[in-house]
């Protein structure tokens, strides 16, 4: 699927991921969170949690850069070759924690992200190089990883756990 490159083409990205994740999501309970694929060990509230946690990383990088810092991106003293590991932390730290929680967080940063890109221009959103750590992708493409293609992966996810617990 091809990366939006307005701030409209964002937003129906977003609704459609998010809406179909939140379809895949309305039948888990905290049992079936646990749950896991057959060829993975992470779970469903840990993938939930991850899609939370990098909206998270978003607003930090943004907000960062808005502020004049020097932006670290994935996150300060990360690499990208290293996020197996820095995601292993994220999963571990949901397991500890209620789906209840995990959902809820979820739902407050998904909505917080498409707050922001509703608010948003085109000038805001897809003009390249706007702030250094960017890239050169634009802030919209930072956003719809972030968020939209998250969802979409997510969900995928999700299903395969389902299909793979229905069978078992």
């Amino acid at each position: 699927m091809p990366a939006a490159t307005t701030r409209d083409d964002l937003l129906t990205a977003f609704d459609r991921e998010r809406a179909k994740l939140g379809g895949t999501l309305s039948g888990i309970d905290a049992h079936m969170a646990d749950r896991h694929a057959a060829d993975d060990p992470t779970t469903i509230k840990s993938v939930i949690a991850h899609r939370t946690h990098w909206i998270g990383l978003f607003f930090d990088w943004y907000e960062q850069g808005l502020a004049g810092k020097t932006v670290e991106t994935p996150a300060p003293g990360v690499k990208w070759n290293q996020l197996k590991a820095y995601n292993a932390a994220i999963y571990e730290d949901a397991a500890a924690r209620p789906w209840a929680e995990v959902r809820a967080g979820f739902e407050q940063a998904a909505d917080r992200l498409r707050a922001f890109i509703a608010d948003g221009h085109d000038d805001l959103l897809y003009t390249p190089g706007l702030y250094p750590w960017m890239n050169k992708w634009t802030l919209g493409r930072w956003a719809e990883a972030s968020g939209p293609s998250h969802f979409r992966s997510a969900n995928a996810y999700v299903r395969k756990v389902l299909r793979d617990n229905a069978a078992a």
